[in-house]
């Protein structure tokens, strides 16, 4: 069959596969191993009416299961209001794209300004680009700024407590660059600060990466440790849960010089893993080092009140070798979102969501540990609205009886460990009903 619209005749193909040492479309899949392949043709429907197409869709859609949502670990279950996805379709923020000509893009550049004056506010950090693909490669982004800011310095350290998707990502992106991560120690479910002031006498150290709250849920005491990693001359990062920053103390009054993590807390609902936001502070000291671009406010001839590209790094055009990485318009619209919602919630409501949180959580913690089968396995820890659970069953078999109730009940990270996140979203009734499997279950 002809298409008129591909643009590569099979002589184009065979030039490029030969340029490539190859003979068949399919070497390029040589290293997918066999068993992950397709053995059968797609399972597409025939050609179908408007109405057909719809019916299908919607029997597919009800083979899906909503449960209530206890899971966490980094992304979690947030009410989204409705006007959201409803300006978020105006086709002038649905189609905008990155604004080359930013005189004529003024509603794109105004949102993006106000989105960075939000999340500086979020962090209590000078400057915040717009933005990252995730809370992931933020991180891992902001492991290669205090690289290049160190210069000569290639060694980075990395909590234990930090998200573990979090740091695979980052020693992915090391490993290409030629960084060196070292792991610094948990004790007892926090950073062990001893191994840390130990890895930084070590010398060569770039930059600490930290979390808060941390991959157990553990709001940790960064008291000092800014300090500490500045006398070794060495920049410190938080990567932070973006809506937890409404009633904790922020990365800037830790000290922090980079901020990072995930925006999906601000209200961006769970949906197979994206599209999410990351986001990216820091100090005007370092906003040379950041990647992305940055929208500031100015005058114009006739004094009025406009917006500009205030920084975009020339080498992104000219010397892309030298160049910060170019994050455009495929985070745009998530911006947008988060400004939404920040606006919407106010700081009055982002510590409402978050205050719901802590008492949902904390008040489900002390009824499981009252059952007799779950116990805090850090008990002395304080955390906000995610905690890890010690339990004298396995914990799978609690998730599987949870789904049959309608309930998935947290992340297993151990045969006898489930992280469980309460967030705004669960009713009085779901946590009794959370406590009632429990009990169920033989210990």
């Amino acid at each position: 069959m002809t298409h008129r619209y591909f643009p590569h005749t099979e002589a184009d193909i065979q030039e490029m596969l030969a340029r490539c040492g190859m003979k068949a479309l399919d070497e390029l899949y040589s290293d997918v191993p066999e068993e992950l392949k397709l053995k059968r043709p797609y399972q597409l429907p025939e050609e179908k009416s408007e109405k057909e197409v719809r019916d299908f869709f919607d029997a597919l859609g009800r083979k899906n299961r909503t449960l209530t949502c206890f899971a966490g670990a980094g992304y979690y279950d947030h009410y989204a209001p409705a006007v959201i996805p409803s300006l978020l379709s105006r086709s002038e923020f649905l189609t905008a794209y990155t604004p080359y000509q930013p005189e004529i893009s003024q509603g794109t550049l105004q949102y993006i300004f106000e989105y960075q004056s939000m999340m500086t506010q979020l962090t209590g950090l000078d400057v915040s680009n717009a933005s990252m693909y995730d809370g992931t490669t933020a991180t891992a982004e902001a492991m290669l700024m205090t690289v290049a800011a160190a210069r000569k310095r290639n060694r980075v350290l990395v909590s234990a407590t930090l998200n573990p998707d979090v740091r695979y990502v980052v020693m992915t992106y090391a490993h290409y660059h030629g960084v060196k991560v070292d792991t610094i120690a948990e004790d007892n479910g926090v950073t062990d600060l001893k191994d840390l002031e130990a890895k930084l006498a070590e010398g060569d150290v770039a930059g600490v990466i930290l979390a808060q709250p941390n991959f157990y849920g553990i709001v940790e005491d960064f008291t000092g440790v800014a300090d500490m990693i500045h006398k070794a001359k060495a920049l410190m990062v938080i990567n932070a849960v973006a809506a937890d920053l409404a009633v904790l103390r922020t990365p800037g009054e830790w000290g922090a010089d980079i901020a990072c993590g995930d925006a999906q807390s601000l209200g961006m609902p769970l949906c197979y893993g994206g599209p999410y936001l990351g986001y990216m502070c820091t100090t005007k000291a370092l906003i040379r080092k950041m990647p992305g671009r940055i929208v500031g406010a100015t005058t114009d001839a006739e004094g009025r009140r406009v917006f500009v590209l205030t920084l975009q790094a020339r080498e992104q055009h000219i010397r892309r070798d030298k160049a910060t990485s170019n994050i455009c318009s495929n985070q745009g619209l998530m911006a947008l979102y988060a400004t939404i919602y920040m606006g919407l919630m106010g700081n009055a409501g982002l510590r409402d969501v978050a205050n719901q949180g802590y008492a949902g959580a904390h008040w489900l913690a002390k009824e499981l540990e009252a059952t007799g089968k779950m116990k805090l396995t850090f008990p002395d820890r304080p955390f906000l609205n995610e905690m890890v659970m010690t339990t004298s069953f396995p914990a799978k078999a609690l998730i599987d009886e949870a789904i049959e109730h309608g309930i998935l009940a947290g992340v297993r990270i151990a045969d006898d460990r489930l992280l469980i996140a309460v967030t705004e979203m669960q009713t009085r009734a779901q946590l009794e009903k959370y406590v009632e499997i429990v009990k169920s279950l033989k210990a």
